[in-house]
């Protein structure tokens, strides 16, 4: 079976040489997005520049299953056994305020603890930690750091545009695809408008019920592959909050969160998708969804959300404080191509800005009960 999945080597990631250059102009444009939002934010607070609006933080456990083929029993997955977790849900707007005025696009940031080996982040390799920040769709709008610099402004400013009705929309639209007129027009940048697209019309869902993706590539071991945590199938029959109307109440996901929590457990599948093929499975264009009839999605653990209550502000102000980023990951599972690249440093300085803005201590905990109180 190992023969028909694509061995990972460092040549499948294309080298762009203006990408240091890009990625500094896109780390400034965050910083100043992040000092700005603490009068412009509407909370008082500095803000993410990306999923600003946490729904709730969730204790969990991570099952690695036993059993797994070897090509799917790589990296922190060869180890079976039980890790406390961590799971923040979140809108994946920059901007916080009523959900009616956000996007359907929500984000599953997990934290699993008691990780052997270390990080990919210099600054804390002995942390324990491993993350995944996934959202709720299989492709992702921007390939490239030079398209995410107009990108990020679109997305900053998008209030802006859509107040002005369909002509601030025609504007937002025609900017996207012409790079705000900088790219020519054989090089407008179609599928990643297609991609956004294709986000924009995902149907607001309670956050139990929505898959996650990691959108770009990551190594999985000796492989390549894409992560996908999505709803046991037991677990999502039992939601009763299944729709979501966004005009119906300045908050509804969070809502919906807390009294499903208040109410069962939930449970979700941490799947592997192995890469085949790197034409139909490409490393650097996120834009494309990996077919799954080439490879499928394979369950290597389970997330167990037990029943609990996360009602309280302290939940929201204890969410606040940590962070997350596909970069603190051991390097068997190190993220793929030039836009999961970008995040390394763009995520480290995002969080290193807010942190310092909100007067907030910077530490990554060693526990659950470091990150959020025993009693939730």
């Amino acid at each position: 079976m190992a023969a028909r999945f694509v061995p990972y080597t460092p040549d499948v990631e294309d080298d762009d040489p203006h990408f240091d250059r890009n990625l500094q102009t896109v780390i400034e444009k965050t910083e100043s997005y992040i000092a700005e939002s603490v009068k412009a934010g509407g909370t008082g607070r500095a803000l993410r520049d990306a999923h600003a609006k946490g729904y709730g933080l969730v204790r969990g456990q991570v099952e690695i299953l036993d059993g797994l083929l070897p090509e799917y029993a790589q990296g922190i997955y060869a180890t079976p056994g039980t890790h406390d977790a961590l799971i923040r849900f979140s809108n994946g707007s920059p901007h916080a305020g009523p959900d009616a005025r956000l996007s359907a696009a929500t984000g599953l940031a997990l934290k699993i603890f008691d990780i052997d080996g270390p990080t990919l982040l210099e600054d804390e390799p002995d942390t324990g930690t491993f993350d995944y920040a996934n959202i709720n769709a299989p492709v992702f709008f921007c390939n490239t750091v030079e398209h995410y610099l107009f990108i990020q402004d679109l997305f900053l400013n998008a209030p802006a545009y859509f107040s002005q009705g369909r002509p601030g929309a025609h504007r937002f639209f025609a900017e996207f695809v012409t790079g705000k007129g900088t790219l020519d027009q054989e090089n407008w940048a179609w599928d990643e408008f297609l991609a956004f697209l294709r986000l924009s019309k995902i149907p607001p869902a309670n956050v139990l019920l929505s898959s996650y993706w990691t959108m770009g590539a990551v190594r999985h071991g000796d492989y390549i592959a894409k992560v996908r945590i999505a709803p046991d199938p037991h677990s999502a029959a039992a939601v009763v909050r299944r729709a979501i109307d966004r005009t119906s109440a300045p908050e509804v996901f969070r809502p919906a969160l807390v009294a499903e929590l208040q109410e069962r457990p939930y449970a979700f599948d941490i799947q592997v998708q192995l890469c085949t093929d790197l034409e139909r499975m490409p490393v650097e264009d996120t834009t494309v969804e990996w077919p799954e009839q080439l490879s499928p999605f394979v369950t290597v653990a389970r997330l167990w959300l037990p029943q609990q209550d996360i009602s309280g502000q302290d939940n929201l102000e204890q969410m606040d404080a940590l962070s997350f980023t596909p970069w603190r990951v051991t390097a068997e599972h190190t993220p793929l191509g030039n836009i999961m690249r970008a995040r390394k440093e763009v995520y480290r300085q995002s969080s290193i800005t807010r942190h310092k803005l909100n007067q907030q201590p910077r530490t990554e905990p060693r526990n659950v009960n470091e990150a959020l109180s025993p009693t939730q």
